[in-house]
């Protein structure tokens, strides 16, 4: 239905081969910026924001239908969970008992195994036309991939006059289990089609100290600071300068970065600066908020040129970043970290902000 102030149209993305439906919610402001949620893995399909010029582009990677969602397992732009980032040994200890989960990333587990959040099909539970928003629903049975627990999960996606996405999750649980969902959107702000990666894009985190991991990418359990380090992108860096370079051997255990950044210690009242991005061709930026405690930063180390998105490119490495406002990595294994384990009669939340603009330092090609 449109509106002065924008509109929220629903149609179907695909089916999938139970015969269920795909469902796709796409939300337009006014200002003409739309973004597309899909039901499968309650994911962010595209998001389409003005450059310095007023052209649009979609920013994130994804896929054109279902099937490639359901084929080749990327996580574009999807609600991973139960436990986003990995878990040591694919096994945890909970209240006394221990627990076995799928071991998906060598001997760890990745993003909630190997049928996480984000390989479900998620229930359209809302849709507010005045609010520019959409709420999806899943619940998780107990036992499901080895978590204990009911766990019902909500993600309200709502898309803001001031070219702003904002998701917030909340979830709640009937016994004691563990919780850390994130979402996995790839950025590209030149366009996920650009002829260009996305590594010199200049890249802005408010944080100090970041988790070093060990060569399977599992934190060490130390906090250390970024000064004077590849990680110190406490004044906007061009992500280009170290993430191939053999300067730290952090480096040399992710193929780049995919490091957690500490914000805090403990989960906030309400979202904070996170991270900045900026595209210096296009002249998009993208700031990030969230109420979160770290932040993982991905540089698409392992796109390998086979898969293809939306606008028929190959996405090799370097080709879009992640940045995922989470709980700290493998935190069930690792008292020092902030505990992820949800009981009945709390409420588990992550609220997530991205807002697009313009550099004001970039001069737009009045020609363009």
């Amino acid at each position: 239905m449109y509106r002065k102030t924008g509109c929220v149209q629903r149609d179907i993305f695909g089916t999938l081969a139970s015969g269920e439906a795909v469902h796709a919610v796409t939300l337009t402001n006014a200002a003409g910026m739309s973004v597309r949620i899909i039901s499968y893995g309650a994911a962010i399909q595209s998001v389409c924001v003005p450059d310095a010029n007023g052209n649009f582009a979609d920013v994130t990677t994804g896929y054109a239908d279902i099937a490639e969602y359901v084929a080749q397992r990327q996580y574009f732009g999807a609600t991973v969970g139960r436990v986003a980032n990995r878990i040591a040994g694919a096994r945890f200890e909970l209240d006394g008992k221990v627990y076995s989960v799928p071991a998906n990333d060598g001997t760890h587990s990745l993003h909630g195994g190997d049928v996480g959040f984000d390989q479900v099909n998620w229930t359209i539970t809302a849709c507010d036309e005045d609010a520019l928003s959409v709420t999806l629903t899943h619940m998780s049975p107990d036992g499901d991939q080895g978590y204990p627990g009911i766990l019902t999960v909500t993600a309200t996606y709502q898309l803001h006059p001031d070219n702003a996405l904002s998701v917030h999750y909340e979830a709640v649980t009937d016994a004691p289990t563990c919780v850390n969902l994130t979402n996995h959107a790839y950025w590209h702000l030149g366009g996920e089609g650009a002829a260009y990666d996305a590594m010199d894009h200049v890249l802005t985190i408010a944080a100090e100290q970041y988790l070093p991991v060990d060569a399977t990418l599992i934190p060490t359990g130390e906090r250390r600071s970024v000064a004077g380090t590849a990680f110190d992108f406490r004044e906007p860096m061009p992500i280009s300068k170290y993430v191939r370079s053999n300067t730290d051997i952090q480096l040399t255990h992710g193929g780049g970065y995919d490091h957690n950044w500490i914000m805090d210690g403990a989960v906030a009242r309400e979202p904070r600066l996170m991270a900045h991005l900026e595209d210096p061709v296009s002249g998009r930026t993208m700031t990030l908020l969230s109420n979160q405690p770290g932040l993982q930063f991905y540089s698409g180390n392992f796109f390998d040129g086979l898969t293809s998105g939306k606008a028929g490119k190959s996405y090799g490495i370097g080709d879009a970043i992640a940045l995922e406002p989470q709980m700290f990595p493998d935190a069930l294994n690792q008292p020092s970290f902030a505990s992820i384990v949800l009981r009945p009669g709390q409420i588990y939340a992550n609220m997530i902000i991205w807002r697009f603009g313009v550099s004001r330092l970039f001069s737009p090609n009045i020609n363009g």
